[in-house]
């Protein structure tokens, strides 16, 4: 009886003084988190690139943080918990931005970007690897570059552009453009492999069927989802953990996990009242019969929602602050449902140069 007295003391006095930015005893290290990709993770860079006015850098954008400063949501993104949990004590700043601080990170993603094409006013991914090379001799050293994460999430646009113009694709068509482009997304992260990057968080595709933009624009009705967009980001997602496998065998030294996007925001439409999001077929801020358009644009008259919390999503494509944070949460804690072969936390101490012991499994659709 005393010796289970003192086991529960001792697992209160764990759980009382549990470090979150310690795994099994190792802390987590000082390195960088850089991000790639469109406007989930875009924290600025629009503005650099464009001469108009952005709508994310006026209210209600950053409306939970009294701050609209280009990013795509009412306040932070999920990168930002991210580099939070990671230690990293400034915000992750927009690399395209002037005079900003790059010493822990900084985001390349730009909204509209795609793998495929040349995008207007934005980048391609690989020319936000290119934009990083251009940076990195004068701001990171290789050792530091190597140790640090490097964020991905890109694609939607290529298949939101590509049903756009193709609505009467056949099956071979549209499995034939899955794989230019996951093909070029291989190319990609190679080219940031092959420039010292070696730990990769891949987020898979969200089902874009299912944004609100989405729903709106193909006149789908508040219960369903365009069918067809889910399943290219299914086939794309369903190409990413064998992609990411094979170069983990082959290439040394690469590391990664993959973040099982596509199943959190099913989940959370499925199940909304499970995770305390009321409304998740439209959006808290816009117009239209999903209030989709126009959030943040002075010449529109959008709705906005009076409280943003119990959405899902903030405008057509993207994900309030509460949603985020939960991302983030997960990104960096959850267990292989939701993120494997290992969660960010793992994936950040994890010995560099050391090859992968675990490797992505195809898994049935996430709980979390």
């Amino acid at each position: 009886m005393a010796r289970n007295r003192s086991l529960g003391l001792f697992l209160v006095v764990t759980v009382l003084f549990y470090d979150p930015m310690s795994v099994a005893g190792q802390s987590i290290p000082a390195v960088a988190l850089f991000t790639f990709g469109d406007s989930n993770f875009d924290a600025g860079n629009k503005q650099s690139l464009t001469k108009a006015n952005v709508a994310q850098g006026f209210w209600p954008y950053g409306k939970s943080r009294d701050d609209p400063n280009g990013k795509f949501s009412d306040g932070f993104i999920a990168p930002d918990f991210v580099a939070k949990f990671m230690g990293i004590p400034i915000q992750i700043p927009a690399a395209l931005k002037p005079n900003v601080n790059v010493s822990r990170g900084a985001s390349f993603a730009v909204a509209d970007a795609t793998l495929l094409g040349a995008p207007v006013e934005s980048l391609t991914l690989n020319q936000q690897v290119r934009k990083f090379n251009e940076m990195k001799a004068s701001n990171w050293n290789d050792d530091f570059v190597k140790k640090s994460l490097f964020m991905i999430y890109i694609g939607a646009n290529d298949y939101l552009n590509f049903t756009k113009n193709n609505p009467n694709a056949d099956a071979s068509a549209q499995q034939a453009f899955v794989t230019s482009v996951t093909n070029k997304l291989k190319n990609d992260i190679s080219l940031l492999y092959s420039s010292g990057a070696s730990k990769f968080v891949i987020q898979t595709l969200a089902p874009l069927g299912c944004l609100p933009i989405v729903r709106q624009d193909y006149n789908t009705g508040m219960d369903q989802c365009h069918e067809t967009l889910n399943n290219l980001a299914k086939q794309h997602n369903e190409k990413i953990g064998p992609m990411l496998n094979e170069m983990a065998r082959t290439a040394p030294g690469f590391q990664f996990t993959v973040f099982d996007f596509y199943n959190v925001i099913i989940r959370r439409t499925q199940r909304s009242l499970n995770y305390r999001f009321f409304v998740t077929n439209s959006s808290c801020c816009g117009v239209g019969t999903h209030n989709a358009y126009g959030c943040g644009f002075p010449n529109v008259h959008s709705k906005l929602c009076e409280y943003q919390r119990s959405y899902l999503f903030f405008d057509g494509r993207h994900n309030t602050e509460k949603a985020q944070e939960s991302f983030g949460h997960l990104l960096f804690g959850a267990d292989p449902n939701v993120i494997q072969p290992m969660n960010v936390r793992e994936l950040v101490i994890y010995p560099v140069d050391e090859p992968m012991r675990e490797f992505w499994l195809p898994s049935t659709s996430s709980a979390r």
